[in-house]
């Protein structure tokens, strides 16, 4: 069920809302959250198909924001506020209300969503495109308890992944961290087994997704090793591989779908690694609503600090010499379902060198 109101107020968009829950005979709300998406027109439809299929796993009320900029002065001076209310099997499981907004009511989104909220229930507010530097100090942010961003849509990617480390507030997440929990679970799964010491990393994947600059932030704070960040064509991820004692262990997937896990002294295995859609990226987000502290430690821990000259290398200056530092097996330990919200897919530094060989001297299987 589907109802249009023009230059209408919020206390009509509730109305009506009742009015369509009414009509569906489902007076009941059963939601569990509200998840405010602030898009612009054109990415609102992909958007809203996400968090429709999202919310057959999370039922919430979908408050999509859409600012309209006027083009003549005048149109601009005129503020107003369009909306759709979707009710029933067009919204998914939940409800749905997209709000236009036009003139100068753009500058007061927050006073037009609050009054929609619904009472109790945690908020979540999402990005798909265009996210402020600051998302806590956003007037629509600062209604939230998570934030969820992607880097990977922003014009350059390296840039907006040091402005989230620099503005970092817990509640913070960004989905091209959510893109990598399944390397981060295969990775920390094959040296539970291994019960080695590992004395550096390389990964390698696309130069413009910044996934792979937060999967190697990740592997040099939680192991203390140089990780040297290398490209490839892609798709996303492509290889990582650990330099061990006793020899290397990679994970290497060359056509995202498809990896091959080989470890010393054991036999190479073919392992699911497909790329994940946006619907299943915000529902794995939706899943916790606490601040995710491993996020913070990998992102805090510093683009620029990749580009050093040793983690560069691979290996230290032969100048300091010092020991390569060892990583308890417990230190990347897969998170459990409570501290590892990310998933899978490729980045590059900046002034990224010509694609490197393969990370894997090993193929894949069906390669």
């Amino acid at each position: 069920m589907k109802m249009d109101l023009t230059d209408t107020t919020s206390s009509k968009i509730n109305n009506a809302l009742v009015q369509g829950r009414r009509a569906i005979g489902t007076p009941a709300i059963g939601m569990v959250l509200t998840l405010v998406i602030v898009t612009d027109e054109e990415h609102a439809y992909d958007a809203l198909k996400a968090a429709n299929e999202a919310s057959r796993e999370h039922p919430s009320r979908k408050l999509v924001v859409i600012k309209r900029v006027s083009r003549s002065m005048r149109d601009r001076a005129k503020a107003r506020l369009d909306a759709e209310v979707r009710v029933g099997t067009s919204a998914g499981t939940g409800e749905t209300v997209v709000l236009r907004l036009y003139g100068d009511v753009i500058d007061h989104a927050q006073s037009v969503v609050l009054p929609l909220l619904l009472p109790d229930a945690p908020v979540v507010v999402w990005w798909p495109v265009g996210a402020p530097v600051n998302p806590e100090k956003d007037p629509l942010g600062a209604l939230a308890q998570r934030r969820v961003t992607d880097t990977y849509a922003a014009e350059d990617p390296l840039a907006e992944v040091s402005a989230r480390a620099a503005h970092y507030t817990p509640g913070d997440t960004d989905l091209a961290w959510t893109r990598i929990t399944p390397w981060r679970s295969m990775l920390a799964a094959a040296l539970d087994q291994q019960q080695v010491d590992v004395v550096s990393a390389e990964v390698e994947g696309e130069g413009y997704n910044p996934s792979g600059e937060l999967l190697a932030m990740w592997l040099a704070d939680r192991l203390g090793i140089p990780v040297k960040r290398t490209v490839s064509e892609g798709p996303g991820l492509t290889a990582v591989r650990l330099e061990t004692g006793n020899g290397p262990i990679v994970l290497d997937r060359p056509n995202g779908t498809l990896a091959t896990l080989c470890m010393p002294g054991q036999p190479d295995r073919a392992v699911a690694l497909n790329r994940r859609d946006t619907a299943e990226l915000l529902a794995e987000e939706l899943r916790r609503l606490d601040p995710d502290t491993t996020y913070e430690a990998a992102i805090k821990y510093g683009v620029e600090r990749l580009s050093e000259p040793a983690a560069q290398s691979g290996t230290q200056p032969a100048a300091a010499a010092p020991k390569a530092a060892k990583a308890a097996p417990d230190a990347a330990a897969a998170p459990d379902a409570a501290d590892a919200p990310a998933a899978s897919d490729g980045a590059a530094s900046d002034g990224a060198p010509a694609p490197a060989k393969k990370a894997s001297g090993k193929k894949a299987a069906g390669k």
